[in-house]
């Protein structure tokens, strides 16, 4: 096949495109540049968006012997990942960027146009694996590496473009990639792992929500109505947040408080012990399924965050809504984050929560919790 391999500059996806190579494909790399200003992201190694990146990938494309170019998505990516990370804490909503990333760019912009140029699949670094039925269908299941598996951020991918795509690295564990790049002779064999948020050059995401939205000073206010502190913008909150609160004294029981709600509606938000966080089940919107087949009533696992264990649950769909209710009580979850589900090991698909049902935290909670 002609393969096109996205290149980040970072390890996985380096070894991702030899290993597409080496199968006999026609392997070419492209880095995405996401930045009109590439020197405003983070330095040094912990980011996927610096100039120090681009140059590793090439350098990584010239030891495999495969053609690289530089595709300028930064427009795309602005409008498609920050612009929509800055509304949706704005609607008091929690996102996930890295999946929007690859709802929008890697699995939207990059494969349509890779595509439109007459490639057949589009190749990267996940820790993903597809697994190929007869009659061609094809299902997308978790990484052996569990510690490392990406399904999670995956499961907006549809039947369509699972068809076009392909992770290398599913069947292998990082440890081991990392020896297979020392051995190919990749520079970035021991290059750290990205973290954070790669837009947000210092890692301080409240300075920087509060640059594009500015500053807004509301109400702290305990389940009751009482103010009990303020602050300087709604959306520097998120739900399960206990540090950074600034309330003045303590509550009545003595225990500490966590951000139960947040409104920006009235610019306020709701704190309370941590009981009120329990989450016994949730409405999702927007579901994509991942691979032709839509769920079913039925039972299933869920993962409600990026690295959150798997939850037992039952889940249906209402019109274009998805219902899911929890086996057991799970804290913190936001509006806003991703509830994928699972069959096993095989993703079934991806929906963002829109809203929780809770536990009214007068209720016993010891029992069921230990």
């Amino acid at each position: 096949m002609r393969v096109l391999a996205a290149m980040s500059g970072g390890v996985d996806s380096a070894v991702a495109a030899a290993r597409a190579a080496e199968a006999g494909h026609e392997v070419t790399g492209v880095h995405l540049a996401l930045s009109s200003n590439p020197q405003s992201f983070r330095t040094g190694a912990r980011g996927c968006c610096t100039l120090e990146d681009a140059r590793d990938a090439r350098r990584a494309a010239d030891v495999i012997g495969i053609p690289f170019y530089v595709w300028d998505l930064a427009e795309r990516f602005r409008e498609d990942v920050i612009d929509d990370f800055v509304a949706e804490y704005a609607a008091g909503r929690t996102p996930n960027p890295c999946l929007r990333c690859n709802e929008k760019i890697k699995f939207a912009a990059l494969l349509d146009k890779a595509i439109a140029l007459g490639f057949d699949a589009v190749c990267t670094g996940h820790y993903a694996r597809i697994v190929d039925l007869p009659g061609g269908a094809r299902e997308l299941h978790r990484a052996v590496d569990q510690a490392k598996d990406q399904s999670y951020v995956l499961g907006v991918l549809d039947a369509e473009q699972l068809a076009h795509s392909l992770f290398p690295l599913g069947d292998t564990a990082k440890d081991d990639i990392r020896v297979e790049a020392e051995r190919r002779g990749l520079a970035v064999a021991k290059k750290p792992d990205s973290h954070d948020i790669c837009f947000i050059a210092d890692g301080d995401t409240q300075g920087f929500l509060a640059k594009h939205l500015g500053t807004a000073t509301g109400d702290i206010v305990d389940a009751d109505g009482t103010k009990v502190g303020e602050h300087d913008g709604a959306y520097g909150f998120t739900i399960g947040q206990r540090k950074g609160l600034r309330i003045g004294h303590p509550a009545a029981d003595g225990k500490p408080r966590y951000v139960l709600d947040i409104s920006p509606v009235n610019n306020t938000v709701t704190v309370g012990p941590v009981e009120g966080l329990d989450v016994l089940a949730l409405t999702a919107i927007r579901p994509r399924w991942c691979g032709a087949e839509t769920v079913t009533a039925g039972e299933y696992t869920a993962q409600l965050r990026a690295h959150g264990e798997e939850v037992p649950v039952s889940a249906e769909l209402v019109g274009e809504e998805l219902r899911v209710r929890l086996a057991k009580p799970v804290r913190g979850i936001a509006p806003g984050q991703a509830v994928v589900l699972y069959d096993g090991t095989r993703v079934v698909g991806s929906a963002t929560i829109a809203s929780t049902e809770r536990r009214p935290v007068a209720e016993p909670v010891a029992a069921e919790l230990s």
